[in-house]
């Protein structure tokens, strides 16, 4: 169990809104970031915790976005063993944290927007679009390698890194639909063969 105080929880919001000024790729580009902050400078959750929130969120229809509120119920869980408490403390920390992630850069990507749509013949405009692009494939390369390395040996998964490198040459070099090659990854997962 963990002990949250108002200022725990005003620093979990705090830390929301701030990573959301960066979600340039969608919440998901962020996760290494979470889970240093939650996992290993808080210990306010758990590794386990912290994958089965982002598996659950993306296998959850809806948007992907859902688990950083999962991280929040997780937070409030841990702060209470009083099971009575444990259902509203878990909704206060899901609402605070989603209300973190949300607000700032709903705020920002609405005006923003505005004025990009204004200026969208400017040279400014037209650069900084082309140069968000190796960024927000860098960060979810990052969000890749952390939910893969801590339970592979990835010397040992070589398939598995030859299937996922076919994907991204198919992907980038075909028009062959993706749920395709979602549904190959799929079969050969179920045979175990990766």
């Amino acid at each position: 169990m963990i002990t949250m105080g108002f200022i725990d929880w005003l620093s979990l919001f705090l830390n929301m809104a701030s990573l959301s000024l960066m979600a340039v790729g969608g919440a998901i580009t962020l996760a290494p970031e979470m889970q240093r902050f939650l996992v290993l400078e808080k210990g306010w959750i758990n590794d386990l915790q912290f994958n089965a929130s982002i598996a659950i969120a993306q296998a959850s229809p809806g948007p992907n976005l859902l688990f950083v509120a999962l991280f929040g119920w997780h937070v409030g869980l841990n702060a209470t063993q009083e099971i009575y408490f444990q259902p509203i403390l878990g909704l206060m920390g899901a609402l605070i944290a989603l209300f973190g992630i949300l607000i700032p850069s709903t705020t920002l990507t609405f005006f923003a927007a505005q004025w990009a749509q204004k200026n969208k013949e400017l040279k400014v405009v037209r650069a900084f679009k082309q140069g968000m692009a190796p960024i927000v494939i860098s960060m979810l390369l990052a969000t890749c390698w952390l939910l893969t390395t801590p339970h592979r040996d990835l010397l040992l998964d070589w398939p598995l890194l030859l299937l996922a490198s076919l994907i991204a040459l198919l992907t980038l070099k075909t028009k062959i639909h993706i749920l395709w090659m979602l549904a190959f990854g799929a079969i050969l997962g179920a045979l175990g063969l990766v």
